[in-house]
């Protein structure tokens, strides 16, 4: 076993889940609040358009999201999100699709989990804010965005946990991470339960402090009403 690890570089492969994580996040939180913004919105094209985009998203699996991310936009489109001439561009242009893949379907969950925060917020705040003189949008950022995000902590969470696993996913296009380094292991070297605990643990480790911090975060920043 030892051998194996020795073998390989498996702290290489967890980098690029982390990577896959953190910016895959990002793009989920930025197109996720946008997002809950339209599902809220007075506008019903826009509250149709969130709908739509939320429920086809939820729908589709992952894995063809990400398929298509590369081979059909990357390959067939000639879409490339770096330079082509790079000599690792192929590589490179994997990782970058994968992000957005993971972003464009986990903003689905994002979308709900702050619209779960939004109904946190109580009606007569937003009612108070347009008595004011604010508008639908200064609404947003001053008064119900701070609270919504406040009260969506704890599913937050729940969808950068799932995010974390779900780089798994990113393997069907080549790209090197956890998981996929897994597979090479077991195909070339044994199938032995040690190889598959090292890879669990890896992720336990990744994914239990998040949890922690989101669980205490949601206790301290809770809105007491």
């Amino acid at each position: 076993m030892f051998d194996v690890l020795e073998k390989y570089d498996i702290l290489a492969a967890f980098w690029m889940t982390i990577k896959l994580t953190f910016f895959s996040a990002i793009g989920a939180l930025v197109i996720g609040t946008v997002l809950a913004i339209m599902r809220v919105s007075p506008v019903a094209v826009l509250r149709r358009l969130g709908a739509f985009y939320v429920n086809v998203v939820r729908n589709t699996p992952l894995t063809l999201i990400v398929f298509f991310s590369l081979a059909g936009v990357g390959i067939v489109l000639q879409i490339n999100l770096v330079d082509p001439n790079s000599a690792t561009s192929l590589r490179d242009n994997a990782i970058r699709w994968a992000m957005v893949a993971l972003a464009v379907y986990h903003a689905a969950f994002v979308c709900e989990a702050l619209r779960s925060g939004f109904n946190t917020v109580p009606l007569g705040q937003a009612e108070a804010a347009r008595s004011i003189g604010l508008t639908f949008g200064q609404s947003l950022r001053e008064v119900i965005l701070p609270q919504a995000f406040r009260g969506a902590i704890a599913p937050l969470g729940s969808v950068l946990i799932a995010l974390t696993k779900n780089t798994t996913v990113a393997s069907v296009i080549g790209v090197a991470e956890a998981s996929a380094l897994m597979k090479v292991i077991i195909e070339n070297e044994t199938a032995s339960v040690a190889v598959f605990l090292v890879f669990a643990l890896g992720f336990v480790i990744l994914t239990l402090p998040v949890g922690l911090l989101f669980t205490s975060l949601s206790r301290r920043l809770a809105v007491k009403r």
